[in-house]
């Protein structure tokens, strides 16, 4: 089994070498199709462009092959190396994700029930301490720790769209012109 918390000691100055920060570092589709997912960001944007990904994968691609050539490599099979910007319905895996992300609905996936429930959908209200609120659809505000989050991510609403917009638009306007070209055929025939 692959060590996740060494993975993230290895790759975590890989991207704050970078003036990246790290988001998520994951290993997932099993035996048929090894995947080491790495989703980082810059501060300032919460995003990264596809140089950035490329550049933070050519580091981190380094350094593991470093560590393979003095034996200590810390995957024992192949796999893939994904690199990626968070995405707009980002997960939230460190405890400043769910105060920076406050006012925004999400879907948190708790390790054991809490008053019933195993999942709390609604928004986000905020952190003190080590403790996350919820404003729980339905139910009212809930207060769980952060230790009691297995998994949790933004959903997408209009108003996070709107609070979220990307680094670049370039080849927006070439990709919004061949959906028109190609649906015409389409409209036509109706």
């Amino acid at each position: 089994m692959t060590d996740i918390a060494l993975l993230t000691q290895l790759i975590e100055p890989e991207a704050q070498a970078l003036g990246f920060d790290l988001v998520r570092v994951k290993m997932y589709g099993g035996k048929s199709d090894p995947t080491l997912q790495v989703m980082a960001e810059r501060p300032d944007t919460r995003q990264l462009t596809i140089d950035d990904c490329a550049d933070l994968s050519r580091r981190i691609s380094d350094r593991l092959d470093q560590l393979e050539a003095e034996g200590r490599d810390p995957i024992e099979h192949a796999y893939r190396l994904e690199v990626s910007s968070p995405g707009i319905d980002r997960p939230l895996t460190r405890l400043k994700d769910f105060g920076d992300w406050a006012g925004h609905e999400a879907r948190v996936q708790l390790a054991q029930p809490v008053d019933g429930r195993k999942q709390l959908t609604g928004d986000l209200v905020g952190v003190e301490g080590d403790r996350v609120t919820v404003d729980v659809r339905g139910h009212g505000a809930m207060t769980i720790g952060f230790d009691q989050i297995a998994d949790a991510k933004l959903t997408i609403t209009d108003r996070l769209i709107a609070a979220t917009k990307p680094l670049s638009t370039e080849g927006a306007e070439e990709f919004e012109q061949e959906a028109d070209e190609d649906a015409a055929p389409a409209e036509e025939q109706a």
